[in-house]
């Protein structure tokens, strides 16, 4: 199975985008954040004609995720149980963002995170962030201890870049800048502590970014970020043959700002998956 993680930045923008991807790179399920629609807005009429089956969860404009598939889609789940939510009035309620989703395909538990980008290192969005990732990890800790837990992949835009040489744009590694910062970094290692998930790309692609921003001509200089990542169980980690960034995914017409991240689960030589003609 070929599972990518994708920040679309706008699906109705790049329905087709994405979907040449999907088939070109013979992708089986994708992880998709920043949607950046409704449910009922979302193109689903385009993805079920290209073949995949489709899981959305979208409020407003705004964040937004999703999880389209070749193969059938079970147990959909829109967020997660205890997910917070965020204000910046502590005496109204915290509102619900769409930030989360998940479904078991093909006897595993995936998951697509928009993780909150936290702002400034001032701002309430960061301990928002920082309560949300702790928030995850705790529920994905709580699932694997129940009985019948099946192999757990969380794959996503985390907004936090683990180590320095995950930063290529010089502006991220000044000190007080978020992405970059102690806390956040902390907060992303106690994440997968907790949860007992481990980077399922870095062993196989040790370096290379998957963002860089539209402004001051970051992707021609190189000027980008490690933020999108898939995580997974022990289970599901030692079934990982093979791991991509696919950094052409960053030029052509108008592309995201983002770029897939790719990993093959099981033998490469497995007949049974669908095919693309």
């Amino acid at each position: 199975m070929r599972i990518a993680t994708w920040n679309v930045n706008s699906i109705r923008t790049r329905k087709a985008f994405v979907i040449d991807f999907l088939h070109n790179a013979d992708i089986d399920v994708v992880l998709m954040q920043e949607t950046k629609c409704r449910d009922d807005q979302f193109p689903l009429e385009d993805f079920e004609g290209a073949g995949y089956e489709v899981a959305h969860f979208g409020l407003n404009q705004w964040n937004g995720v999703g999880i389209a598939s070749r193969l059938p889609l079970h147990d959909i789940e829109q967020g997660f149980a205890g997910m917070p939510g965020f204000t910046k009035n502590p005496e109204e309620e915290p509102a619900k963002e769409a930030r989360a989703i998940s479904a078991t395909v093909d006897g595993m538990r995936l998951c697509s995170v928009y993780v909150p980008n936290g702002r400034a290192l001032d701002d309430p969005h960061l301990e928002y962030k920082l309560r949300w990732l702790e928030a995850l990890g705790e529920h994905y800790r709580t699932y694997q201890g129940k009985p019948g837990a099946l192999p757990v992949a969380i794959g996503g835009d985390f907004n936090i870049a683990p180590l320095d040489s995950d930063v290529g744009d010089p502006a991220f590694l000044v000190p007080g800048t978020t992405h970059t910062s102690e806390r956040e970094r902390n907060a992303l290692q106690a994440f997968l502590d907790h949860a007992g998930l481990h980077d399922t790309v870095r062993p196989l692609v040790p370096s290379g970014y998957t963002y860089w921003d539209y402004k001051q001509g970051k992707f021609p200089k190189d000027h980008g970020m490690r933020i999108d990542f898939i995580f997974g169980s022990e289970s599901f980690a030692s079934q990982v043959t093979h791991a991509s960034i696919e950094r052409d995914q960053r030029q052509g017409d108008g592309p995201s700002d983002h770029v897939p991240v790719v990993i093959e689960v099981g033998a490469e030589d497995d007949f049974d998956r669908p095919m693309v003609f």
